[in-house]
């Protein structure tokens, strides 16, 4: 069968040709005429199968033979990876060159502006990412309620990566008048359901039993041990014809550290997973694509998203958990009907993997034979750490000329070095003698070096005659050591040999305070005879003590003085 015989369009004819096709594939064969037709499909059929011709040839042509009647957007796809979704977007471009319909693409991890301003130029198609594609609707930006084709690619894959939940409430916006076209590689019992609540009378197209891989794919297994895994990977990129491999991993971290251990070897490889931004991603794909890199390393995420012609070779250097992604790994190889291998290196930890792998393709993995003179690590996984102390310099051992680096005992020695003290006379008190002082014996090796101290020892007794001290060897230790004077509290003075605080007043006089107060004077009986002050009288000093002014003792107060007691 050729594509002229599936009722195309000449503008799509002419677009399918240029790209070099002339045969459909066998999901093209039964997909297109039921889509032609306006029926709800769930096609089942693994990647590189040609899905994503299967519908948009038939769309492309719904869109060219039925006019525009509203400014709406009239197809959605929602693909997974931002990946996926610029390749479908790419494909819409590519089969429709030759027609007038508009197709834009809308994702994360980029600014929305751009997309905003795509949108409002009212495109036909839109191909997006659900979690963007949500943000844009609950903003109001877009509006489904007009749609009339829903196209849900690689269903499964959604479900693995938690987008599920976000696909039925966007599926809740759409109108109930439309055509739904599911695809997906496997039928879990969750995508069964979804497909169940969304589809009208679907016809089901299954290319192949799901989760089968591709018989032109050349698979082998190598059992090695995890440390020698990284050796095995050099050895094998030895072969001049591995010219395109693409290299799996778990981890987003383990992505990023292989394919710096690569090119510290000489291997130019470049790393793609969900944590790069979408401009290195988009860079490190197209590098792969033109064969500038050789070596693509990349994450399961990653895995839906990469549709590259003339990919050779394909590496699981770490089983994936799920044997379903193990299918959709190898499936990045012989697309488009040309041949692929596909290697998966496996340690003792990974067996069970492999039998969940074997049991869900229902084959048996040939196993290739492992090179035997492999090293525990062909490559470091990470730089030395350096020795006590840090540095910048990584050659810690041998010390340049003038700073000399002082080893780890040999700075504890100086730490722990008692320092010279100046002789200090000793008390002229009768009965001190000096305190003994236990010898400290010097480190004489790295691990009997004492750390330092971060506080004084606490001083010993004055008194040696303690139960179970032997007072000879400790005078004889004490010898060792100049003697330490005791230090004693200084005793106050006497009562009477105490000074009397100094104050002045505002004027600077001073003004001696007394000890003791003064006693008070008794007051003296007053006579009726005597109430009249006598002549002389007003001259004569009064026996009563002046008191003392409240402005002076505010301004002693302020200036930190003590305020004399009046006597």
């Amino acid at each position: 069968m050729q594509f002229e015989d599936l009722n195309l369009i000449e503008p799509l004819l002419r677009a399918v040709r240029a790209e070099g096709y002339t045969t459909p594939t066998p999901i093209q064969q039964q997909a297109i005429p039921h889509v032609l037709e306006g029926r709800d499909l769930l096609g089942i059929a693994q990647t590189g199968t040609g899905k994503t011709a299967a519908f948009a040839l038939p769309i492309l042509q719904y869109l060219a033979q039925k006019p525009r009647q509203h400014n709406g957007i009239r197809v959605l796809v929602l693909a997974p990876t931002r990946e996926l979704a610029s390749q479908i977007s790419d494909s819409f471009r590519v089969y429709g060159k030759n027609t007038h319909t508009k197709a834009i693409v809308i994702f994360g991890g980029v600014g929305q502006t751009p997309q905003v301003e795509a949108l409002r130029r009212n495109p036909e198609v839109v191909v997006a990412a659900p979690g963007r594609l949500l943000d844009l609707m609950n903003q109001g930006i877009v509006r489904l309620d007009k749609l009339e084709v829903f196209v849900l690619d690689e269903a499964d894959r959604m479900l693995d990566m938690g987008f599920i939940h976000d696909v039925r409430r966007i599926i809740a916006a759409l109108p109930r008048q439309r055509q739904t076209l599911f695809f997906s590689a496997t039928m879990p019992g969750e995508i069964q359901s979804l497909a169940r609540d969304i589809l009208r009378e679907p016809v089901r197209v299954e290319v192949t039993p799901a989760a089968t891989t591709v018989e032109k794919i050349e698979q082998s297994v190598y059992f090695v041990e995890k440390k020698q895994k990284l050796a095995l990977l050099q050895r094998v990129l030895q072969d001049d014809g591995i010219r395109r491999v693409l290299v799996f991993t778990r981890t987003k971290h383990g992505a990023n550290r292989l394919s710096q251990q690569l090119g510290r070897v000489g291997i130019n490889a470049e790393a793609i997973h969900g944590n790069k931004s979408q401009t290195a991603r988009e860079t490190a794909l197209a590098n792969f694509k033109r064969g500038t890199t050789r070596v693509l390393v990349a994450t399961d995420i990653a895995a839906r998203g990469i549709d590259v012609e003339e990919i050779t070779h394909v590496i699981n250097f770490e089983l994936p958990h799920e044997p379903e992604t193990y299918v959709h790994r190898i499936g990045r190889t012989a697309r488009a009907g040309a041949d692929g291998s596909a290697y998966s290196f496996c340690d003792s930890e990974e067996r069970p993997l492999l039998r969940d792998i074997e049991r869900l393709t229902r084959m048996r993995i040939p196993v290739r034979e492992t090179p035997t003179d492999l090293p525990s690590a062909a490559i470091e996984e990470r730089p030395p750490r350096p020795e006590f102390g840090g540095g910048r310099s990584s050659n810690r051992n041998q010390p340049s000329q003038g700073n000399a680096p002082r080893s780890r005992s040999e700075s504890s020695e100086r730490r722990e070095a008692p320092r010279p003290q100046a002789a200090r006379p000793e008390p002229s008190r009768s009965g001190d003698a000096p305190r003994p002082q236990a010898a400290r014996s010097e480190p004489t090796s790295r691990s009997e070096s004492p750390r330092p101290m971060q506080q004084a020892s606490r001083p010993a007794p004055a008194s040696n005659n303690r139960p179970g001290m032997d007072r000879s060897s400790s005078d004889a230790s004490a010898s060792n050591r100049p003697p330490q004077p005791v230090r004693r509290k200084r005793p106050l003075p006497a009562e009477e040999d105490r000074e009397a605080p100094v104050l002045t007043d505002r004027f600077g006089n001073p003004i001696r305070i007394a000890s003791s107060p003064a006693p008070v004077q008794p007051a003296q009986p007053v006579s009726p005879d005597t109430s009249a002050p006598a002549p002389g009288d007003a001259d004569t000093p009064s026996a009563e003590a002046p008191r003392a002014n409240p402005n002076n003792r505010r301004r002693r107060r302020r200036s930190g003085q003590r305020t004399p007691n009046p006597a």
